[in-house]
């Protein structure tokens, strides 16, 4: 349509697929309840005091179970997804069962004060997670269970993984890509870097601290290597 610009069209979603993403929009308050009402019903005297345990669990299990049994049924997408397709949806689902840790960060600095335990977390999601990964404060990781990381790997501190953007594709409309972002064996990730969408650094490598390392590609030899045809120069410099 003339006239219209890019920015209006920006999240370009059939009317029926927002509607989908509203209702799902509702997963985190289910989740927060589910966490609360055991404590609460203890509190009311409805229920024996050790009935309260299944708060922590339903906090932290609840929702790497329920995303590693949809993954599992149907693995996520990989690649150029469209908007409000049932491949977004399904991803927007899996999203919103992780928004309480990223609304919350502290949650999961609790579970980095123990030694490695936030590593077993991590694969209970689907992320594949080697052995001694040190998580420096600050590590943010949405998509969890699109994380693949070697052993002997240290994130430096405020290191942020997306495993996906959503971006303006070649054709000018706007879609989701979304791949694991690989972290080979003795890496140390500089800190508060960026490592998006399916971008991976090779096995020994030391990438610098504030950077962004662009969506499919690889850094490789001290540099980084293009890994796709998509652009994302202009993505990257907002990241910065």
């Amino acid at each position: 349509m003339q006239g219209v610009s890019s920015a209006d069209r920006a999240f370009d979603v059939p009317a029926a697929a927002r509607a989908v993403m509203v209702a799902l929009g509702f997963v985190p308050a289910v989740h927060v309840i589910a966490t609360l009402a055991p404590v609460a019903l203890v509190m009311l005297n409805r229920c024996e005091p050790r009935v309260a345990a299944l708060s922590p669990l339903a906090l932290y299990l609840l929702p790497p179970l329920v995303v590693r049994m949809m993954t599992w049924i149907r693995p996520l997408p990989s690649g150029r997804v469209d908007l409000g397709s049932s491949a977004f949806l399904r991803w927007w689902l899996t999203a919103q069962w992780q928004i309480v840790f990223a609304r919350l960060p502290f949650l999961e600095e609790l579970l980095r004060l123990v030694p490695g335990l936030y590593s077993v977390w991590l694969r209970l999601w689907g992320g594949r997670i080697g052995s001694f990964v040190y998580w420096s404060p600050g590590v943010a990781i949405l998509d969890r269970s699109l994380v693949r990381v070697g052993s002997r790997v240290v994130f430096g501190m405020g290191v942020r993984i997306n495993p996906h953007v959503i971006a303006p594709d070649g054709d000018g409309s706007t879609r989701l890509f979304i791949a694991p972002v690989t972290v080979g064996d003795d890496v140390l990730v500089g800190g508060y870097s960026v490592l998006l969408a399916g971008c991976s650094v090779a096995a020994g490598e030391v990438t610098p601290p504030f950077r962004s390392l662009h969506a499919f590609t690889r850094w490789e030899g001290g540099r980084r290597v293009p890994g796709a045809s998509h652009d994302f120069d202009q993505l990257d410099q907002e990241a910065r």
